[in-house]
């Protein structure tokens, strides 16, 4: 029904500004270390010039073009979208939100990132329009292999880790941090917002079929 599928780009909508908001969080707490795809992206920055936004996008360019030719499938929408909208609103986040000003501060901005990170994925991807080029990696292995998501994710990001440290991006404890904890967060969040959103559609649905019978009824 086209309410469902309003509620569900509503929620995909609103998880990849979640998500965006949260990886400019943690690139506000850098002096811990930041995520490993923005150690990617901020090493290239630091390198080439450009956005950490810009990065995000043209990494995940490449990385979708990859993708297609493995899977022999166009890509949806929506990850068209999550690889546009995801660096710009990095952008838009990191010029809106203040630099922290001492460590505690800096702690509590990069923790909270992290939670809202990984909820961002797991609100976007349960409305199933399309992963990004990212998360559309991690499903496809986790597809192949059986394996959690947990455990594919810190996979992939050990690796973009090391390419990232190589460029010279900032790397730290809370490199560590986000590369085992996001997933494991996502691994709950996704779930959660997969029975939400189920409940929001099954609501609307009925209260439609409340209305056509109130109708019938007159």
């Amino acid at each position: 029904m086209k309410r469902n599928y309003g509620l569900r780009w509503i929620f995909f909508l609103a998880g990849l500004v979640i998500l965006a908001l949260g990886i400019t969080m943690t690139i506000k707490g850098q002096r811990l270390g930041i995520s490993p795809w923005d150690v990617l992206h901020v090493g290239l920055f630091q390198q080439l010039g450009l956005t950490v936004g810009t990065w995000s996008i043209i990494m995940g360019s490449l990385i979708l073009l990859v993708t297609c030719s493995l899977t022999k499938k166009l890509p949806r929408i929506g990850a068209i979208l999550n690889m546009l909208l995801v660096g710009v609103f990095i952008d838009l986040f990191n010029w809106l939100l203040p630099e922290p000003s001492s460590l505690a501060g800096v702690i509590f901005i990069f923790v909270l990132g992290v939670v809202v990170m990984g909820y961002g994925v797991g609100i976007y991807v349960s409305a199933d329009l399309g992963a990004g080029p990212r998360d559309t990696v991690m499903m496809m292995v986790v597809e192949k292999t059986g394996w959690g998501i947990s455990r594919v994710r810190r996979g992939i990001e050990l690796v973009v880790l090391a390419a990232g440290f190589g460029l010279g991006g900032p790397v730290g404890v809370g490199t560590l941090i986000t590369a085992f904890f996001v997933g494991s967060i996502v691994h709950l969040s996704l779930p959660q917002s997969t029975i939400l959103l189920q409940r929001l559609m099954d609501r609307e649905n009925k209260n439609h079929e409340q209305q056509l019978a109130s109708k019938k009824a007159l």
